[in-house]
């Protein structure tokens, strides 16, 4: 996608509804779908983050891109995910959490992005995290700078790959919910993308497709 006609599209996008559970439902094994139904995520309180879907011209074509996160004791131990973190006191917004977070991890300036839409909430039942997403775009090429402590490698995608339905795929593996179970997720590069990441993928994903 060239990155022109990204800019000239982001009025379509601001006001393309989004598909919330529609959507995320596509990359969640009924086995998920079955648990959330019985979770009562009010009475759980969950803490707060927030995570930004950032798109950037590269070759000026529009791309986005993930981080790969260190390994750690912790649920999202080396995981696939987009830059963001949790809510801290001291952050007016969750917006504004998500271009701290994103900031900090991957050295792109909160000055510099744009804030498009919030998108759906997503629900991590294992770490009891309720994870607001953002789109926003840098109208310049990136140099990521990630920080060691946090994000082993910087994944980037361009958008036509990104919407390639090859991309989507059947994977078994071992979850916090169940053991040996088919989970669906985003092959991208080498990497499995599966679980919140993927589900906040879909809805994105849906939303691009109708405005491309």
């Amino acid at each position: 996608m060239d990155f022109q006609v990204f800019l000239t599209s982001i009025l379509k996008i601001e006001r393309e509804p989004l598909l919330a559970d529609l959507a995320h439902q596509i990359m969640v094994p009924p086995e998920r779908i079955e648990l959330l139904k019985k979770v009562n995520i009010q009475e759980n309180n969950p803490k707060k983050a927030a995570v930004l879907i950032l798109l950037y011209p590269k070759n000026n074509r529009t791309h986005l891109v993930l981080i790969e996160r260190n390994s750690y004791l912790g649920v999202h131990s080396s995981q696939i995910a987009f830059p963001g973190g949790k809510v801290e006191v001291n952050d007016p917004s969750v917006a504004f959490t998500a271009l701290r977070e994103t900031q900090e991890e991957i050295g792109v300036e909160m000055n510099k992005v744009s804030i498009i839409k919030a998108f759906t909430e997503v629900y991590i039942p294992p770490s009891n995290f309720m994870v607001f997403p953002f789109l926003g775009y840098v109208n310049e090429e990136l140099q990521f700078n990630p920080e060691p402590r946090e994000v082993a490698s910087v994944i980037e995608l361009s958008i036509e790959n990104f919407l390639d339905e090859r991309l989507v795929v059947t994977k078994e593996m071992n979850t916090s919910y169940s053991n040996s179970i088919r989970v669906p997720a985003f092959k991208i590069k080498e990497y499995y993308v599966w679980g919140a990441t993927a589900m906040i993928l879909s809805e994105v994903k849906e939303v691009l497709k109708k405005i491309i």
